[in-house]
């Protein structure tokens, strides 16, 4: 079994993602066990993922939005957003969406060239699970998220900016520098 990072600790993985072939062909079902298939098989086999024994996920590419599963996503417990290059920020806008849009609650997991410099940032827009990129060390890779220890933005699990907070907690509502 593989690691992941897991709401801020390293846990064993017990999710099989399912890629296509090299290809290209989608990949078979499995009859049992817990999975994360690609929204092309999502889209195809719909009814034979539903009926099949275990947990089932989906994941999606950088270039799929999270409109393509918003009448699905009670039915997945986790989603995970590939991030084929590091330099590839569409996911989080993907995570974001998925959060604030369409209130989707399960676990969101970024796959693919995850590495430990986007993990705070990550986790702002709302991820919550990490497969990091094979070699990187999920353990040493856990400090990230005390890197920084107040952002100036809101996020997913701090939707006001810095200085909104601030004003709130500032007598009689004036904020003194």
């Amino acid at each position: 079994m593989a690691t992941l990072i897991k709401i801020r600790q390293v846990v064993q993985d017990s999710w099989q993602l399912l890629e296509p072939t090299a290809d290209g062909a989608l990949p078979t079902i499995l009859p049992q066990g817990d999975v994360i298939v690609p929204l092309a098989l999502w889209q195809r086999d719909r009814e034979k993922l539903l009926a099949r024994g275990g947990r089932l996920g989906v994941w999606l590419q950088s270039s799929e939005g999270p409109e393509a599963i918003a009448d699905d996503l009670a039915q997945f417990e986790v989603i995970a957003v590939s991030f084929p290059k590091f330099t590839d920020g569409r996911g989080y806008s993907t995570a974001r969406l998925l959060r604030d849009r369409y209130g989707y609650r399960g676990e969101i997991r970024a796959i693919g060239d995850v590495q430990r410099d986007q993990l705070l940032y990550l986790s702002r827009c709302g991820f919550d699970a990490f497969s990091l990129k094979e070699g990187r060390d999920p353990q040493a890779a856990l400090s990230a998220f005390s890197d920084f220890s107040e952002a100036y933005q809101g996020a997913v699990g701090q939707p006001l900016p810095l200085f909104r907070r601030r004003f709130a907690n500032a007598p009689d509502g004036m904020e003194w520098s």
